[in-house]
């Protein structure tokens, strides 16, 4: 069935445009920015002409660029790992358990949510020291981990509610554990609610400043936000380097998630029905 192309539909799809068109506007201004001279006053909008590309090459270098993004990369990958593995086997018994105390459970996990980050700040930073992890990326890591895994359960939790029982239940038929079962059997079905999570996740990891700042801070390691904020100082902020550093430490992301953004969409909707 074949639905009609109306003026109703021709003017909600320019309405689309027009703001797909806004939310370009920044990026634009971050890459043309990103091509003009350091002693260029010109207004962000205004296109650089002609182009350089020498603040690529002075912001990989005074920056220190590789390894930061290196480090970036390690504590992105590591930390999405381990919610996406702590976070699934966890709701599998959330979803599947109609005990009281699963229900209990999950509203004690979910209410994490509800708590600010910043109250943890010095009593983890106290742990942290304590336990010699400070400068390390495992410190980020671990913080990182423990901040997003009640959203990612959530995430799961309602999304497995949604799936049919027919298959585990073929699997433990023929033998198979309630472990062996989730690896082979309901795990696989989860791709697109890992999708999300995997998305959603490194997304905010991967730009994450203040974690890094504060528990990284006097070590040889950091990441990539932090290593562009030195480029910003109290009087003199070189505005080309930090937006040459930015396009450099955006495009990994970008590629990430162009690469999973089909599943976004289908992990929310899976997970809202619940």
């Amino acid at each position: 069935m074949h639905t009609r192309y109306t003026w109703w539909t021709f003017a909600r799809e320019g309405v689309l445009i027009v703001v797909g068109l806004l939310f370009l506007v920044p990026l634009v201004g971050l890459v043309n920015v990103s091509l003009k001279p350091q002693d260029s006053q010109t207004s962000a909008l205004s296109f650089a002409w002609p182009p350089t590309l020498d603040n690529y090459t002075t912001a990989w270098r005074e920056a220190h660029l590789g390894p930061a993004l290196g480090n970036s990369f390690l504590i992105t990958l590591v930390s999405v790992a381990l919610i996406v593995v702590i976070a699934a086997l966890a709701a599998y018994p959330l979803a599947r358990v109609t005990r009281a105390w699963s229900r209990w459970t999950f509203y004690g996990i979910i209410g994490g949510l509800l708590i600010p980050g910043q109250l943890a700040m010095l009593p983890l930073y106290a742990t942290m020291r304590d336990l010699g992890l400070l400068g390390t990326l495992w410190s980020v890591i671990l913080i990182n981990v423990g901040q997003q895994l009640p959203f990612s359960v959530f995430l799961y939790t309602m999304f497995l509610r949604e799936l049919p029982l027919d298959y585990e239940e073929a699997a433990l038929l023929d033998g198979a554990g309630p472990l062996r079962s989730f690896l082979t059997v309901v795990f696989p079905l989860l791709r697109p609610v890992t999708g999300t999570v995997v998305i959603l996740n490194a997304v905010g990891i991967w730009n994450e400043f203040f974690l890094p700042l504060l528990y990284l801070g006097g070590s040889d390691n950091t990441t990539a936000p932090v290593a562009i904020y030195g480029f910003v100082s109290q009087f003199v902020s070189l505005w080309p380097l930090i937006f040459a550093g930015l396009v450099i430490s955006v495009i990994p992301i970008l590629v990430v998630y162009f690469a999973l953004q089909k599943y976004i969409i289908k992990g929310f909707a899976g997970g809202l029905k619940g």
